[in-house]
């Protein structure tokens, strides 16, 4: 019994993120839990089943950026793995040029970094007039320029990533919009305790019969107890994506949807039980993917 403990007691402060060490997942993770170790590694499968597997006690993973939109990924594995999300974390995102100390931006022809952060720095770029070359994340890009002490390549990634990998910082916020949050979502074995006490989000995920109105009855649910929807994100079912309508004369075919919903309630809230009562009445599957304390601390 007390190995176990010693056990539990020194993997609870482990926390998985995607990425090598000086990822924008890695900062997200030291947000959400400040005194944690973090794990990074390459696959968000491998984060869910660190914690499934009882190898780390949470993961902190990125589920949308307000210029990249949805990591669809990640929405899949929500409904694939049983883990709880038990909090969010909002961070600015701000990339740098690195490169090798003593390279300067004219010596450039080429800068390296995920294919989402060379989008973002789209305009910088261009006007450098160097090649774009996409790589799996921005901290690898830095560690391969820094590794390889490449002198014509430079690396979009975070001023963390400058620091861990010893390159020269050419320049800050090199990002079109500087405006560039990605939202990250913590994931945990078991749900935290849901409280009115303070703004909370609850994430939930259901599908629906096909027919006229059917989504619009749905978010009704919602709308006609004053809960605010934050975000509604629709993915085709993996196992059976087409079905065909009985009756249906045509023989057509339609996409057998998932709705991922958030809403600013908390389930221990009577009008947000009462809402899931009643979506639970016609849906055909729903499941509460967290309830959770809102991340008001923007960047």
């Amino acid at each position: 019994m007390e190995l176990e403990l010693e056990w539990l007691t020194r993997h609870e402060n482990i926390v998985y993120c995607v990425g090598v060490s000086g990822a924008y997942s890695e900062s997200a993770a030291e947000k959400a839990y400040p005194n944690c170790e973090t794990v990074p590694c390459e696959q968000f499968d491998i984060a869910f089943q660190a914690v499934e597997n009882w190898i780390a006690d949470k993961a902190v993973l990125p589920i949308e950026n307000s210029l990249g939109g949805s990591i669809h990924r990640n929405y899949d594995l929500l409904l694939r793995h049983k883990l709880h999300i038990v909090g969010e974390v909002q961070l600015s995102v701000r990339h740098c040029l690195l490169a090798n100390h003593g390279v300067k931006i004219e010596d450039l022809t080429r800068v390296i970094s995920h294919p989402q952060a060379l989008a973002q720095c789209e305009q910088r770029l261009t006007g450098l007039r160097v090649a774009r070359e996409a790589v799996d994340d921005t901290a690898g890009a830095a560690q391969f320029v820094s590794l390889h002490k490449l002198k014509d390549t430079g690396a979009v990634a975070s001023i963390n990533a400058a620091r861990i990998y010893d390159l020269n910082v050419l320049a800050e916020d090199i990002q079109d919009d500087s405006d560039n949050i990605t939202r990250f979502l913590m994931l945990a074995r078991d749900p935290v305790m849901a409280g009115t006490g303070r703004p909370f989000k609850t994430s939930i995920v259901f599908s629906l019969d096909e027919g006229p109105g059917m989504l619009s009855m749905a978010l009704a649910v919602f709308s006609m107890r004053n809960i605010n929807l934050t975000k509604i994100e629709s993915r085709p079912q993996r196992k059976r994506p087409l079905l065909q309508p009985i009756g249906n004369p045509d023989g057509s075919k339609h996409f057998d949807y998932l709705f991922y919903c958030d809403f600013e309630a908390s389930t221990a809230d009577h009008n947000a039980q009462n809402a899931l009562r009643h979506l639970k009445e016609f849906a055909t599957f729903l499941r509460v993917l967290g309830s959770y304390p809102m991340d008001i601390n923007l960047y």
